[in-house]
């Protein structure tokens, strides 16, 4: 069975991130410009929420803030479930459902960010994996055309 890092050597280890001084709306603009729904907030190097189009919808607009002026750490998600390289894929897929989550951080041994999953990842890659396997039975049934 294959594991976590699997998908991040195929997607590539690049994470858009931004700090917790950051103003919510540049960290918007950032996600808007690169059509993603989070980025990982990183204060020293070290994962210190996540701030999604969830964060924006519940604690920005819904609360009246002005995201010009708002911090992303005061709006971030503070308590990011994150996981290992070496875990099945399976089990990340569990922790997406279970947490209810849509991104999952990837920390090394050291805690260090490494790549960064998200449930689209997730099913591209098993989507790709049944493809494959639906190939090989046709070509097994009906041999080359």
């Amino acid at each position: 069975m294959a594991n976590v890092q699997t998908i991040v050597s195929r997607k590539g280890a690049a994470v858009l991130t931004v700090g917790p001084e950051a103003s919510a709306l540049d960290a918007s603009k950032l996600m808007n410009e690169h059509k993603i729904g989070a980025l990982v907030v990183l204060e020293n190097d070290r994962v210190k929420g996540m701030f999604t189009e969830r964060d924006v919808l519940r604690r920005i607009v819904a609360d009246q803030r002005d995201p010009a002026v708002t911090p992303v750490g005061d709006v971030m998600t503070v308590d990011v479930v994150t996981c290992s390289p070496d875990i099945e894929i399976d089990c990340a897929r569990n922790i997406f459902m279970e947490k209810r989550i849509r991104h999952l951080p990837v920390l090394d041994a050291q805690e260090k960010l490494i790549g960064l999953i998200s449930i689209g990842d997730l099913n591209a890659w098993e989507l790709n994996g049944q493809e494959m396997k639906i190939a090989a039975l046709e070509e097994y049934l009906y041999g080359t055309i």
